[in-house]
């Protein structure tokens, strides 16, 4: 594992806050439950693995989308569809917290607080304030540290699962500079000026309709068709936001379909590729996928966003690597030892064991020894040695650590969402990151375009391994 700082923690809160004050307060208007709720005796949406999603919890959701969809102008979904889109949502979210705890993933309430000071700060708020912003469109405080809380598991599902499947070799790295007229020789050398220092920022929304993986022809025809009569709606002049919250399949569904904002460079290049010549309102015809079928619309265009800050991640790549001078840089050469927690594990059991090493420690025995034998980290074999690390490459509560450590010092534990580590220096240097700094900018790049492409696919392949019992889906078909 490498303890990479995640560019996208935070993404979906941020644009959910900035989605916000965006809108008019005062939609008091409540989705009503659907009368037929009474005919489910027992009052379960659904089943999955052995938790129960019920009734009650659906129409309490939806009623909380309604006002939402309301505060932004969007065309409600009948009721029926209405439940079924916030049950298929709940489904996932439940879907993931069960994955997250059987990984031993805890949000713990400092950490729950910290990405709230982080939302406020980059939004130019104080914590207070933003809580009022959040308030006055209606949406409760607890219902918003709700979505917080799962976008920070969702984030850390991602960091566990996906980014260590990405894989970025130096000749990629090479091909995407020289395509953007980046020429690096060496780090004194004079590069030739990027080709995009001020990068186009494109806002998404999309309409999803999923293919099952290994679909058979018939399938696959059907959910072209249900594609097709979507697209066609929409440019029929249906609004768009309204459709994707009534038929879409993807999990932006009931926000209007909203993707968010980045630049050009920063979507897929499937993406890229069929909304490169659209303007703003523009919408593109079908695109294949391995999800299955896209209708994607632009909707925003245009030059840099002054309320989008392009460090926030989560698509908000910087584009083409910028012409930049020398970049003197200090960098620290640290080990660490690291102790996740699982299911036969938890937070107080993990810290204590890692204080039990650290207390080895001082009375003298090696770190390298000790980080080989109970280390959990891809580094273990090395002693738990991470290398050359430059600012921004680890997570902050393991850098703000490492950083107040002198050569040679070993930190008390660190919690971090990986588990609980123990950090020692071993040394410092300062160095010319220049050319570095360029590469490390197009690697992350090059990582931004595949990683929700690779979240979207492990997530449908949870989801496929997960019984799941439908009994709203079940019982609304049977009338039809």
């Amino acid at each position: 594992m490498r303890l990479r700082c995640s560019k996208f923690v935070l993404s979906g809160s941020l644009a959910l806050v900035s989605t916000l004050f965006a809108v008019t307060a005062g939609a008091q208007q409540t989705a009503q439950p659907a009368e037929r709720s009474a005919r489910f005796v027992d009052g379960i949406a659904a089943i999955v693995d052995s938790q129960v999603i019920t009734l009650r919890q659906v129409d309490s959701e939806a009623a909380v989308i309604a006002k939402q969809l309301q505060a932004q102008n969007i065309p409600l979904p009948d009721q029926e569809t209405l439940r079924l889109q916030v049950l298929n949502r709940l489904i996932d979210q439940t879907i993931q917290e069960q994955e997250g705890k059987r990984l031993g993933i805890v949000i713990t309430p400092e950490f729950l607080e910290n990405a709230v000071k982080m939302v406020a700060e980059r939004n130019k708020l104080t914590p207070e304030k933003l809580r009022q912003e959040i308030t006055k469109t209606g949406m409760t405080w607890d219902e918003y540290l709700k979505t917080l809380r799962h976008d920070l598991l969702l984030d850390q599902l991602r960091q566990r699962m996906v980014d260590e499947r990405i894989y970025i070799s130096d000749a990629e790295v090479d091909a995407y500079l020289k395509s953007q007229g980046v020429q690096a020789r060496s780090n004194t050398a004079v590069t030739q000026p990027s080709a995009a220092a001020s990068p186009i920022y494109i806002e998404l929304a999309q309409i999803l309709v999923r293919v099952p993986e290994g679909a058979d022809s018939n399938t696959e025809r059907n959910q072209r068709l249900k594609a097709e009569a979507l697209l066609a709606r929409v440019k029929a002049g249906e609004d768009f936001a309204g459709v994707a919250a009534a038929a879409s399949e993807g999990p932006e569904a009931l926000t209007g379909g909203v993707l968010g904002i980045r630049p050009l460079t920063g979507w897929p290049d499937l993406f890229i590729e069929n909304i490169k010549d659209l303007s703003s309102g523009q919408v593109s015809g079908l695109v294949r996928s391995g999800q299955g079928y896209h209708i994607l619309k632009v909707t925003h265009h245009g030059g840099q966003d002054n309320n989008v800050d392009p460090s926030l991640g989560h698509g908000q790549a910087s584009g083409a690597p910028a012409e930049q001078g020398p970049m003197m840089v200090t960098q620290t050469k640290a080990r660490h030892i690291l102790i996740k927690l699982s299911q036969v594990r938890d937070d107080e059991q993990a810290k204590e064991r890692i204080e039990q090493l650290k207390q080895r420690i001082n009375q003298g025995e090696s770190f390298e020894v000790l980080a080989r034998s109970n280390s959990e980290d891809s580094t273990a074999p090395q002693g738990g040695d991470l290398g050359w690390l430059t600012p921004g490459e680890t997570v902050p509560a393991f850098e703000q650590a490492m950083d107040s450590l002198q050569p040679g010092q070993v930190s008390e534990p660190v919690r971090s969402q990986f588990g609980w580590h123990l950090i020692r220096v071993d040394d410092r240097r300062t160095k010319n990151m220049e050319n570095e700094y360029r590469r490390m900018q197009a690697r992350q790049h090059l990582f931004e375009q595949r990683v929700e492409p690779a979240l979207d696919d492990w997530l449908s392949q949870l989801r496929g391994s997960v019984y799941i019992d439908n009994r709203l889906e079940k019982a609304l078909s049977s009338e039809q």
